[in-house]
């Protein structure tokens, strides 16, 4: 099965980013869009594991979670992966509880090194993934629209969301996009 770990994101920052979407859509530009729904915020994608390693990866989630406190989580600010010229990936930034999320990363990641996945190389830069560009098509219309969204601050005007769990997450790829279903969920220390 194809797993990664993540955390949610609460209804209320779901819907902001429905918004944001909408909005940047305007641009007529050739971008997939994640449904607001199965947005979350990806610590660490696991590929294809087996019911035997999905049990070890439950442990190392409950290591790391029985040391972290529950902690907030605000979004602020629209961007693009790699860069402007050329937009990849359209993301959503966190702001508070951007320290707590980079710790809790780093953590998954040490946890699951332990148990034979690979440590990550690249710096872990939390972000809420809301689509990704398929052409060129309109990107410097998109680009442009961005620009006005990041400085839309109704946009980030929701409450924080709680974050109390690390989830394990099964994608399943299907002709209409990815199906997320949760395998596990280990909950913070209280």
């Amino acid at each position: 099965m194809r797993t990664f770990v993540a955390v949610e994101a609460s209804k209320e920052i779901r819907d902001s980013l429905g918004m944001i979407e909408s909005n940047l859509k305007y641009a007529g530009a050739d971008v997939k869009w994640v449904d607001p729904a199965m947005i979350h915020l990806t610590l660490k994608f696991l590929g294809e594991i087996t019911d035997k390693k999905a049990d070890d990866v439950k442990g190392a989630l409950d290591a790391v979670s029985s040391a972290m406190a529950p902690f907030d989580l605000s979004i602020k600010d629209v961007g693009v992966f790699p860069a402007a010229g050329h937009p990849r990936v359209l993301w959503v930034g966190i702001d508070k509880g951007l320290r707590e999320t980079v710790l809790l990363a780093s953590g998954v990641d040490e946890a699951l090194s332990q148990i034979g996945f690979t440590k990550e190389t690249r710096l872990f830069s939390p972000h809420l993934t809301i689509g990704r560009v398929r052409s060129p098509r309109n990107t410097s219309q998109l680009v442009e629209k961005i620009s006005s969204a990041a400085a839309n601050s109704t946009f980030f005007e929701v409450p924080a969301h709680r974050v109390s769990s690390l989830i394990l997450f099964q994608s399943t790829l299907t002709p209409h996009g990815s199906v997320y279903t949760k395998l596990y969920e280990s909950p913070f220390r209280p």
